[in-house]
């Protein structure tokens, strides 16, 4: 038997929150993994069918959710974060950006390539730590993507908050994680201005 009812606390980095039936009753508890659609994860106040079960402790848990209206609103989230969430509007300028100071001369060839690496590294990190939540599993501290973002993963990591929704919410990691991309922003203009650019290309030169 389907039964009907409103997702509410709904964690999504952790991956399960709660489904209050619709009229009334005590809430089910929902993971990630219940959901038949894996394409689509539920939405806060998202409207969804459910089978009922009983876990081994007695406590009601949902099974074979179906998301209500999912063929409709399906790949929205995703495409309203990029939207919304800062990817065009600071990413790709932030590249561009890059790419011109290469091509003209006042960056190296290298830094284009540090930072695209490490964005690359950076997203996919942020995806096993996502995936590592959802399933209970070691979870990546929060001091290395911190690392990572520092050290110039910050747009790849900007791009996986708000693709995956994974980092996004959590207030004492978005003030660190802000904290790294003016460093690492400031280190860039410093690298910019003459007596940074010379002391870097000496290094290169010097590895090279």
């Amino acid at each position: 038997m389907r039964y009907q009812g409103k997702v509410t606390r709904w964690k999504d980095e952790q991956g399960f929150g709660f489904i209050t039936p619709n009229g009334g009753g005590e809430p089910v508890f929902l993971h990630i993994k219940a959901v038949a659609m894996r394409g689509r994860r539920p939405l806060d106040g998202e409207i969804v069918t459910y089978e009922l079960a009983i876990d081994s402790k007695g406590r009601a848990r949902a099974e074979n959710v179906a998301l209500v209206d999912a063929g409709s609103r399906f790949g929205t989230p995703v495409r309203s974060r990029i939207g919304n969430g800062g990817l065009p509007m600071m990413v790709v300028p932030f590249f561009a950006f890059l790419l011109v100071c290469t091509l003209a001369g006042r960056l190296p060839m290298t830094i284009l390539g540090i930072y695209a690496g490490a964005s690359v590294l950076a997203f996919a990190i942020y995806a096993w730590d996502k995936s590592a939540a959802e399933n209970r599993r070691w979870r990546t501290p929060e001091k290395t993507l911190h690392m990572i973002g520092l050290c110039g993963g910050w747009p790849g990591a900007l791009v996986a908050q708000r693709v995956l929704r994974h980092k996004s919410k959590k207030a004492s990691f978005q003030v660190g994680f802000w904290v790294t991309v003016l460093l690492n922003c400031g280190a860039l203009g410093w690298l910019l201005m003459a007596k940074g650019s010379g002391l870097l290309r000496s290094a290169l030169a010097g590895v090279v």
